[in-house]
Formats: C-alpha cells, sequence, structure tokens
C-alpha cells in the first residue's frame, strides 16, 4: 500500500512539473512574439528625435537643462518649428528660453510655445516671489524728461498738503520720500529695456511688495508722485528725507506763546448762614 502511494506521489510531481515547464515555455513564445510585433510596428512608422517636455511646465517658467529630453517622434506628424540636434533648444551664451504657453509632460517643444534664447513671457516673468505690479502716472518732468528704462531702479518721492490745525505738523505742501531702489518693469506698454529712446511715458509699471503698494497707491491718491533715477550700481539705500516750505527756505517757525491760563469769575450768594459761589463769565 505505501508502495502504491509513493508511486502515485511521484506521478502527481512529475505531472506538476511538467505543466510548470510548458507553461514557461507558452509565456516565453508569447513574450518572444510580442517583441517581434513590436520590432515589425516601430519599424514599420518612420522617427526622428526631438526635443521634448520631460514635466509640466508653467506659463513664464524658465527652462533649464534638465527639463528637456530627445525622444523619437513619428516623422509623419512632426510639430512646426520643432527643435532636435540640428536646431538645438539651448544656445550657448544667449541665456534660457521661457515658456509663453503651458507645456505638459513629453509636449514637444515648438518655437510657438517658448521665448528666443534669454526672453521672457512679459510682465508676469519678471515678477519675484512676493512681489506684485503696480502702475504709477507720470509725466515728462515727474518721469525724468523719458530716460526711464525697464530694469531701472528709482526712489520715488510724494509731494502733498497735510491735512490738519496742529501747529507741530509741516506747513504747506510737504515732498517726502517714500520709496527707495523700487525696479521698473515696463514703461507704458514697453516691457523691452533694449531701445535707447528717450519716451515721454504716461506710466510706468514697477515691481513691488504688498505693503509698498499700498502705500504707492494711498500716495497718488492723496498727492503726486516723482521719480528719481538711481546708478544701476548704486546698493545705497536713501535715508528718510522730508522738506517743507519752511525748511526748503532755511526758515524756522516762530516760537508760540504758552497759551495763557483760563480766567475763572465767581458771584458769592449768600442764603443765611450759606454761601454759595457761582461762576460768571469774567469782564475785561
Amino acid at each position: 500500500m505505501r508502495l502504491v502511494f509513493g508511486l502515485v506521489l511521484i506521478a502527481g510531481l512529475g505531472l506538476a512539473g511538467f505543466a510548470v515547464y510548458m507553461a514557461q515555455n507558452y509565456i516565453g513564445a508569447y513574450e518572444n512574439a510580442l517583441k517581434k510585433e513590436r520590432a515589425k510596428s516601430t519599424a514599420a512608422v518612420p522617427t526622428k528625435e526631438i526635443y521634448v517636455a520631460t514635466r509640466a511646465i508653467a506659463f513664464g517658467e524658465e527652462i533649464l537643462t534638465e527639463d528637456v529630453r530627445l525622444a523619437p517622434w513619428p516623422k509623419e506628424i512632426l510639430p512646426e518649428g520643432y527643435f532636435d540636434a540640428e536646431n538645438p533648444f539651448f544656445v550657448d551664451g544667449e541665456g534660457n528660453r521661457v515658456a509663453i504657453r503651458a507645456l505638459e509632460m513629453h509636449d514637444a517643444m515648438v518655437q510657438v510655445k517658448v521665448s528666443a534664447p534669454g526672453g521672457d513671457a512679459g510682465l508676469t516673468s519678471r515678477l519675484k516671489k512676493g512681489e506684485r505690479a503696480f502702475a504709477i502716472k507720470v509725466d515728462v518732468a515727474s518721469g525724468v524728461s523719458g530716460f526711464l528704462r525697464p530694469s531701472d531702479r528709482v526712489d520715488i518721492y510724494w509731494t502733498g498738503r497735510i491735512p490738519g490745525n496742529d501747529p507741530n505738523l509741516p506747513e504747506g505742501d510737504v515732498t517726502k520720500l517714500i520709496q527707495t531702489g523700487i525696479r521698473l518693469i515696463a514703461i507704458d506698454q514697453m516691457a523691452n529695456s533694449d531701445t535707447t529712446d528717450a519716451t515721454i511715458a504716461r506710466t510706468v509699471t514697477v515691481a513691488a511688495s504688498p505693503q509698498q503698494i499700498a502705500a504707492l497707491a494711498q500716495a497718488q491718491s492723496t498727492g503726486s508722485l516723482s521719480l528719481s533715477l538711481m546708478s544701476n550700481t548704486d546698493e545705497t539705500v536713501a535715508e528718510a528725507i522730508e522738506v517743507d516750505q519752511l525748511s526748503l527756505l532755511g526758515l524756522e517757525k516762530a516760537q508760540q506763546d504758552a497759551p495763557r491760563a483760563l480766567r475763572t469769575c465767581t458771584r458769592i450768594v449768600r442764603r443765611g448762614v450759606e454761601k454759595t459761589e457761582i461762576p460768571i463769565p469774567c469782564g475785561d
């Protein structure tokens, strides 16, 4: 009986091993056939290596070397204006390109979706983290006679009249330095700094923090703003400056007399033994 059981067990193990062997052969043959079909399909569709995005790239974002790679693309549907080894995406010494349209991962890099080398995508690409754009009205006098250019830095002065009758406040119009080293990013609708011609602008757009913009908006609505052009190499920060009409002329405020103590007059009224003092207006 034990001999029969052993023979049955050996036969079962043999059949199981044979089944595994046959399954492996079948799977291997299927994989080989699939590889051959894929190779035939690839050979049947001619391709060309072009630059594609390796990740999603947002509008206005600078494109770095790790953001693109060469990948095969069917020649029959090559996009217009693509970049390849003969027409490289990066040009030595000319800066990186910027996305002027949003790109998805594996999108083809084409000329209509990216800027020229060293270019930008408009004002949004010129704003640093935490900065906002704000427009300031200017004329030939307040705008430095039209010699302002995008990327210049300016000091901003406010001129206006401080309300109130407090004798401790400056008298007449006051000019005060309210912002220093503010960066210009556009003149009117021009953001290109290559031009050398003087342009009489009506507005300039600056890049500043939200707090600075709130101060500029308040100053522009309550007085007039003037710009003072800074040197590109000047890293100094101007000190607090405030000039009113008296200090401009070198005059001092007249010393005011100390206020006189208020004189109090009373009238005495007697009612029996009681005496009452009633306050009354004092005569001259």
